[in-house]
């Protein structure tokens, strides 16, 4: 069932990075944590692999700064690509086993529950207690199947979605669609005095045309509402004159912003792996990496001897019954 790579878990499978150096470093934001997963050691620049006993930092610690950072931000790159398909890998693992889990034990898990609750029912039969009631209605709501969704939301949506009418009520929208808006004396001569200022046909380049473009969109929309008030506001915004353009980050800045974020990806695929392996199925597939079907056959042999005890059990309420 599972590939030689799939018998360990993320944070089993891969090495702990070296450090690069201390710009990149800090630039990173972060370096691996005890446990963790990492790629192996990348290549340098040129394509080449660096010399035996030689450290990450090493070589990404020669050539400019920039040129540096460049092979540190490829390097995290890759470790981060090896991490994901690390995960994804164990993700799948998990997936399949639960399928399979639910596939084999399913079946003994509602007799066991069906068991559970004929045995709750038995009791609360026999005593009358309140508590013993209690405690078969609720084993038996856990047989219960699910509702449907159409039960669920009393003809509010059927297996193509909500109606129309609900949908309206779930946003406080109209059912109808509006009455024609007639815009206000007001609204117009905002509207003439903006397209008069703003026409694109005004612009002396192409980018001057597309930011007016884009403007005169706005104001036919608010003009198409009737929004005197929204027809204002845009008037004072022209009247500002364009919003200066912010200045572009350095190339420097841009790798440091992607050390930062490829650190960030890490640690949440760092919470997923961890998740993974510490829930119920991971858990499972962790006691038996080689042999997962084998582990399945040996709870199937413990749940059947708990169907058989469950049964002997309501049996015997049976027959003291009878």
């Amino acid at each position: 069932m599972t590939t030689p790579e799939a018998e360990q878990t993320p944070s089993e499978r891969l090495t702990e990075p070296v450090e690069p150096d201390e710009g990149a470093a800090s630039a990173g934001g972060k370096g691996s944590t005890d446990g963790e997963p990492s790629a192996e050691k990348p290549s340098s620049a040129d394509g080449t692999t660096p010399a035996e006993g030689s450290t990450l930092a090493e070589s990404v610690g020669s050539g400019r700064p920039e040129e540096r950072l460049e092979r540190a931000v490829r390097a995290a790159e890759q470790a981060l690509i090896e991490y994901e398909i690390a995960v994804e890998t164990f993700r799948v693992e998990v997936e399949n086993f639960s399928r399979l889990h639910h596939q084999k034990l399913g079946p003994v898990y509602a007799r066991l529950d069906e068991l559970d609750a004929r045995i709750a029912e038995a009791k609360a039969a026999r005593t009358g207690d309140p508590e013993d009631v209690r405690k078969a209605q609720e084993a038996r709501a856990r047989v219960m199947p699910m509702p449907g969704v159409e039960e669920l939301f009393h003809g509010w949506m059927d297996s193509e979605g909500l109606f129309p009418e609900a949908a309206a009520m779930l946003t406080d929208q109209p059912v109808r669609s509006p009455e024609r808006v007639r815009p206000s004396d007001e609204a117009r001569r905002l509207y003439r005095e903006l397209v008069r200022k703003a026409h694109p046909d005004l612009a002396q380049d192409d980018k001057e045309r597309g930011r007016r473009d884009e403007f005169i969109v706005r104001v036919n929309a608010a003009y198409g509402r009737g929004d005197e008030v929204l027809l204002r506001e845009l008037s004072e915004e022209w009247a500002a004159g364009p919003v200066p353009e912010e200045r572009r980050p350095s190339r420097a800045e841009e790798l440091y912003a992607r050390l930062e974020w490829l650190a960030q990806r890490k640690d949440l695929l760092a919470v997923v792996a961890r998740e993974l392996e510490e829930g119920a199925i991971g858990s499972m597939l962790r006691l038996a990496p080689d042999d997962p079907d084998r582990l399945l056959d040996e709870i199937a042999d413990q749940l059947l001897a708990e169907v058989e005890q469950r049964e002997a059990e309501l049996a015997g309420l049976l027959g003291e019954e009878d």
